[in-house]
């Protein structure tokens, strides 16, 4: 079996990996990637057209920064490929005035000086009289910064501009073991085999699987698309309906956006504020099959609620997958004292938006650089107490 030696192995080339190659690769190092799909492909994390793209992220107020880095990133990069990979239509958050999409978009603005706008419950409704059950204390924050991005396209050029960088690619390469010794990591394959001096493992629900121990989560979580009762309305378009978060007061949260250049109104669940989703033990096992009761009936009877201008029955469903983390925020760093792993994982549900960001993080704690931003509420080891 042929060996190959290289400084870096990133294993898991979707959106965190694909952005972690790309940023190592533009520094000049020696670096190759490991995918055990196609590059973009749909069975894991990063794909479904489109994702919401937010500044003001109510998860953390350490988390702006991160998510700006990627926006001027991408820009850059859809600047060089003929792209757009981000579109800034703005984003809303809505629901009470305590609630995490209101009270947390508030803080993270604050502390990272994101202009944001705030709306009192009547200029939300005039704002949004598509949503058809606000509380009557329901109010708004409105990210003019924010809007979607389009995972599939990014995950593909981060790779192509790794590899235009001099990065090599091993797509439908399973990796079957990430072996950490004291003079360096051995990544057996049962094609080649790679010897680094450091490796980045980004395998999205499968990152407890390589690297265990860590107390990450899979779920099941179906992406939905619908359209206006009224094929005629131009009510849910993207200009329209831009995208948003909604916690509903004792009812069930939504996200999602309106429709152009021929995709849907996308709509998801959220409860409690995380996408809501089945938990799952094995990803290699993970339920791909679609359950028209299971999986529609619930979000069907809360957009009728909800949006009474949208027909309730979807046009079009897609499993796919989140990984919780116990806070909710991510896992990137080292998870041991062997200073040659570097992880990163834990989408929990708000993670694409962060990929370019979390890809120039990852090559700088790799590479042992200073970090741009605060990275201790990303420490894998704030779990074990030994961050």
């Amino acid at each position: 079996m042929e060996t190959l030696r290289t400084d870096v192995v990133v294993v898991g080339l979707g959106a965190f990996g694909s952005a972690a190659l790309w940023r190592l690769a533009a520094r000049g190092v020696n670096v190759i990637g490991v995918e055990r799909q196609a590059i973009g492909h749909a069975l894991g994390s990063s794909h479904g057209i489109t994702r919401l793209f937010r500044i003001a992220c109510m998860e953390h107020p350490g988390l702006p920064p991160i998510a700006q880095k990627s926006l001027e990133l991408w820009t850059a990069l859809g600047t060089q490929t003929g792209q757009v990979l981000v579109e800034q239509t703005g984003s809303l958050n809505a629901g009470p005035p305590g609630s995490e999409p209101v009270a947390g978009a508030l803080a993270a603005a604050a502390k990272a000086g994101v202009p944001v706008v705030e709306l009192d419950h009547a200029e939300l409704v005039a704002r949004q009289p598509q949503y058809g059950a606000l509380g009557a204390d329901d109010v708004g924050v409105w990210d003019p910064g924010a809007g979607i991005c389009f995972p599939e396209p990014i995950v593909q050029a981060q790779v192509d501009a790794a590899r235009q960088a001099g990065a090599r690619v091993f797509a439908h390469t399973l990796v079957a073991a990430v072996e950490v010794e004291r003079d360096g990591v051995l990544i057996r394959t049962p094609t080649v085999e790679i010897r680094s001096e450091r490796v980045v493992v980004a395998t999205g629900a499968w990152l407890g699987k390589v690297v265990p121990g860590l107390p990450l989560t899979p779920r099941r979580t179906p992406l939905y698309w619908f359209e206006p009762r009224d094929p005629a309305s131009d009510e849910f378009t993207l200009e329209r309906f831009p995208a948003f978060i909604w916690q509903r007061s004792g009812g069930t949260g939504f996200w999602g956006h309106g429709s152009a250049d021929g995709y849907g109104v996308k709509l998801g669940l959220e409860n409690d504020g995380r996408v809501a989703g089945t938990p799952f033990a094995d990803a290699d096992e993970v339920d791909r099959y679609v359950h028209p009761r299971g999986d529609v009936d619930e979000i069907s009877t809360a957009v009728a609620e909800a949006f009474p201008g949208l027909d309730p029955i979807p046009v079009k469903l897609l499993p796919c997958i989140v990984t919780d983390s116990p806070d909710g925020q991510f896992l990137i760093g080292r998870p041991d004292d062997t200073g040659r792993l570097v992880i990163a994982g834990g989408d929990s549900g708000h993670g694409f938006k962060h990929a370019g960001g979390l890809g120039e993080l990852l090559a700088q704690l790799t590479l042992d650089e200073t970090p741009y931003c605060e990275t201790t509420f990303l420490d894998p080891r704030r779990f074990t107490g030994r961050g």
